[in-house]
């Protein structure tokens, strides 16, 4: 799939231009024809093009933070009210660039605003301020402006974008409990590696006894920690360093997305959560009228997986070579056997879409009882972790006591 610039005729004479998602310029002219236009011109876009990049601001500040949900939820929100009274897109974000307190999506909508003074979409004139605008929300409004319902995508990436915060809010409440306990008890260990067990040795060495061999291994590490730490602190800055990189590669990328999906406790909450916003958008591509195929293509790269992305690809070649919906999403094995069953009825009856926003539902509300459960979930964990570090404490602390006793009895 590549980004194509196109400029049509519609049969009234009227020239429009836009971007669009498709394999290749042919299917373009395809699409731009089934739609009842006449194509002009069409060209590759590349992924940084001049109309990307701020005109107003350097490229520095898009190295900063990214903009916080709420504001991306308040954007979105006041989009769908603007959209949906039929104010003209322009008039909407230039009010938006007035009233946003938010300096980064100030910079950012002033971007926008050239984008499409200058001939291009909504969605194209987003792609350069990826710090400011996620990925699922320039793909979701490019399926909103493709199918016509640029106010549903607002509305859905509203709902979306505050189930996405919920989720976040949930997963750290969860574990803000048991990090809190494993730090405190490895400061704990930390503090009696470093300072008590070594007095132990001395102790020993006064009577003449040795040091257990659990003890001993925890003073040669200690001893290791404190000879070498810078050397341990920069290998640590290089690890991390080093797999931020490698995620950001291509190939890093995916195996990220493959891996982060069968963690455990939280693997299958960020799956339910991916395979909901999937069947969201897919629904409302298909709803609007887009063929089934294209409408599969936009809404795969709405996910921000590359590995449930690669799934998808493989569901949408399957389906081109005359499968059924529900055979090409039961190859690709990610899909529950309640929702394959949603589907086939769907296409039974002739309403996938109303299925899919089912199975959306379905999963949002496994992802919701999964995040109540989750501190109940996180509890097993949380006891092995503590013991194992209980039984390092014994082992390195009490059982030289124990043996230090012995040796002044004798």
């Amino acid at each position: 799939m590549a980004n194509f610039i196109y400029t049509a005729r519609r049969p009234g004479g009227e020239q429009v231009s836009g971007e669009i998602e498709l394999a290749s310029s042919a299917a373009v002219a395809a699409h731009l024809a089934d739609n009842g236009l006449i194509p002009l011109r069409i060209q590759q876009s590349s992924v940084a093009t001049v109309s990307d990049k701020p005109k107003r601001k350097p490229f520095m500040w898009r190295r900063g933070r990214k903009v916080a949900l709420p504001d991306l939820i308040l954007f979105c929100r006041q989009m769908y009210s603007l959209t949906r009274s039929g104010v003209p897109m322009l008039r909407s974000l230039k009010g938006l660039i007035e009233s946003t307190q938010n300096q980064q999506m100030r910079e950012a909508l002033e971007g926008v605003v050239d984008g499409l003074e200058s001939g291009r979409d909504l969605a194209g004139a987003m792609t350069g301020y990826a710090n400011v605008f996620p990925n699922i929300m320039i793909r979701m409004i490019q399926v909103g402006e493709n199918s016509g319902n640029l106010e549903e995508s607002f509305e859905q990436l509203a709902n979306y974008l505050e189930f996405e915060k919920m989720t976040r809010e949930r997963i750290k409440a969860a574990l803000r409990y048991p990090t809190f306990v494993i730090i405190a008890i490895s400061v704990a260990i930390a503090i009696l590696t470093l300072f008590v067990i070594p007095t132990f040795e001395k102790v020993f060495a006064g009577f003449g006894a040795e040091l257990p061999l659990p003890t001993r291994i925890i003073m040669a590490i200690s001893n290791f920690a404190v000879a070498y730490w810078p050397y341990i602190f920069a290998l640590l800055f290089v690890m991390v360093w080093g797999a931020r990189w490698f995620v950001r590669t291509p190939r890093g990328r995916y195996i990220w997305d493959r891996y982060k999906l069968r963690l455990p406790v939280v693997g299958s909450i960020l799956l339910r959560s991916s395979l909901a916003r999937f069947a969201r958008s897919f629904a409302m591509g298909y709803g609007s009228g887009m063929p089934l195929v294209q409408a599969l293509g936009y809404t795969a790269r709405a996910i921000e997986n590359d590995y449930l992305a690669e799934k998808l690809d493989i569901m949408r070649n399957t389906l081109e070579r005359g499968e059924t919906l529900t055979n090409s999403a039961a190859a690709i094995g990610v899909f529950t056997p309640l929702v394959l069953q949603m589907l086939s009825v769907g296409e039974e009856t002739g309403s996938v879409d109303s299925m899919l926003v089912e199975v959306a539902d379905f999963y949002e509300r496994e992802v919701e009882y999964e995040l109540k459960n989750l501190t109940s979930a996180i509890e097993p964990i949380l006891i092995v972790v503590i013991g194992g570090m209980v039984l390092v404490l014994a082992l390195g602390v009490f059982l030289p006591m124990w043996n230090l006793s012995s040796a002044m009895r004798h």
